[in-house]
């Protein structure tokens, strides 16, 4: 049988179908979030995120809400003895230190506050889609099957993505040629002299490199220590299972001579260096986000920002397709905005692979990058695309206009201050006014845009407009109501009469 679930699928309950689910009620959608595991991992892939991942949740008063967070200032590229300095004017969280299963816990509990629905232990099994929707067929745990419909289905079901598949998305790249080992123990000496390494705990020799994080990723478990080994001769592997702790001791004691094995195990994994990207983000009623339009290697930890980054671009644009207020190509933005991007993340993450292997050639390699990214402005570059405040989608002309809204308090009109980030807390668009006399024009779209009156100018414009996803879509230094009214139709509709 099938049945009217709500207006939008979301195919996996990681921290990208979270904050999607999350962003679509906050346009007024209905949600039913499908995950096929039963239960939370309780694992963390990723320690953290970066700065623009960091400004979205704090625009939509989500970051108060995360337990336990800590903020550092720096990252790596390649585990080279360099450290990237990732922090931005006017901020000071360049580097969110939160275990992937809290961050997790906590966006699960910020989209069902706002109403999403989520379901788990439903599998996503078929995918059949026509004019009008989308039938989801699903198998949970008991091995019941059902049909389920909606307007549009999202696939943010992780690297090995069902929705991708079912729905016949072109996936082309290049396949994995060799795998990492991943542990994470207790038990550890403290005093061990990788662990005294700079910037970073890691060693290199002759057959492969070590890597250790001291940063929390184990529930609880302050004494853990995740482990990453490389070696340069380890083929790709596709497991059915998660590899054995011998088999990460062996790899350990190789490259470094360190013997693990009377550590405690607590959570085993491995990653190969595949890379590939769909041709197309969406396919009539089927999108894709997260892992499910984009694979690569870790190096750089980029790819649970641009997961969440990707769900903060689709879900105010699917919102509005939804409820009818979008113009006819709104949605197709999300490919044009969000492909380039994480097909940049790609090109790093896949210099980063080279730069990991051995050889002779590959150590000269290293020392010519590491004496560049030591001059700060290269080291200013990689740090701003590592941590995405690098992106400008190119949408139109005009100072600063495709670049993120930066945090900086706002004097107002009315004598009050503002955090710049605190105006998008409910997904809407946002105009700044300094006394152009625009309150005419905006009330045409007041359902869907926010006048703010400012007593002094930003970054010495009269005129900004902003997005719901926090980017600049207009700007003027003087009132230009016909330049206003053209943006304001292109990314919000036609306009209330």
């Amino acid at each position: 049988m099938t049945t009217e679930s709500a207006p939008v699928i979301i195919a996996g309950a990681g921290p990208v179908g979270l904050v999607l689910a999350a962003e679509l009620r906050l346009g007024g959608v209905e949600v039913l979030v499908l995950e096929a595991e039963p239960a939370p991992a309780g694992q963390s892939r990723a320690p953290g995120v970066y700065a623009r991942t960091i400004e979205v949740l704090r625009q939509r008063g989500v970051l108060d809400h995360l337990p336990e967070k800590r903020f550092g200032r720096f990252s790596h590229f390649a585990l080279l003895p360099v450290p990237l300095d990732l922090s931005t004017p006017g901020s000071e969280d360049a580097v969110m230190l939160l275990p992937q299963a809290r961050l997790e816990q906590g966006l699960a509990e910020w989209a069902i506050s706002l109403g999403a629905q989520v379901v788990r232990g439903h599998r996503v099994e078929a995918v059949d889609q026509d004019g009008s929707g989308v039938t989801v067929t699903t198998r949970d745990t008991a091995g019941r099957v059902r049909d389920l419909r909606a307007r549009y289905l999202i696939g943010c079901d992780g690297g090995r993505s069902s929705v991708r598949a079912l729905a016949a998305f072109d996936f082309p790249g290049t396949p994995a040629t060799t795998e990492v080992l991943l542990a994470d123990v207790a038990g550890l000496p403290t005093d061990l002299p990788v662990l005294r390494g700079r910037p970073f705990p890691y060693q290199r020799g002759a057959d492969g490199w070590l890597a250790m994080s001291v940063v929390a990723v184990a529930e609880n478990r302050p004494d853990v220590i995740r482990i990453i080994a490389g070696e340069f001769d380890r083929p790709a592997a596709r497991r059915p299972e998660p590899p054995s702790f011998a088999e990460v001791c062996r790899a350990v004691r190789r490259i470094s001579g360190i013997d693990i094995s009377g550590a405690e195990p607590v959570w085993l994994s491995s990653f190969g260096n595949g890379t590939r990207q769909v041709t197309q983000y969406r396919r009539g009623r089927v999108l894709l986000a997260g892992d499910a339009a984009h694979v690569h290697p870790p190096f750089g930890g980029q790819g649970l920002n641009l997961g969440i980054q990707d769900a903060v671009n689709l879900g105010w644009k699917l919102a509005a397709t939804v409820t009818g207020t979008a113009p006819a190509d709104l949605l197709d933005s999300y490919h044009a905005e969000r492909h380039p991007v994480a097909a940049r993340v790609l090109l790093n993450t896949r210099a980063q692979d080279a730069l990991m292997r051995g050889g002779p050639e590959i150590e000269a390699l290293r020392t010519v990058v590491a004496e560049l990214l030591s001059t700060p402005e290269a080291n200013r570059q990689m740090s701003d695309e590592l941590s995405a405040v690098a992106v400008r989608y190119p949408i139109g002309e005009g100072e600063l206009v495709g670049t993120r809204l930066p945090p900086a308090p706002l004097r107002l009109a009315d004598g009050s201050t503002a955090d710049s980030l605190s105006l998008l807390r409910q997904a809407r668009g946002v105009l700044l006014d300094l006394g152009a006399g625009l309150a005419g024009t905006a009330a045409r779209w007041a359902d869907r845009v926010r006048l703010v009156e400012l007593a002094e100018g930003f970054n010495g414009l009269s005129t900004v407009l902003i997005r719901p996803d926090g980017h600049i879509a207009f700007t003027a230094r003087q009132a230009d109501p016909d330049g206003l009214d053209q943006a304001l139709r292109r990314w919000f509709g036609t306009p209330l009469t």
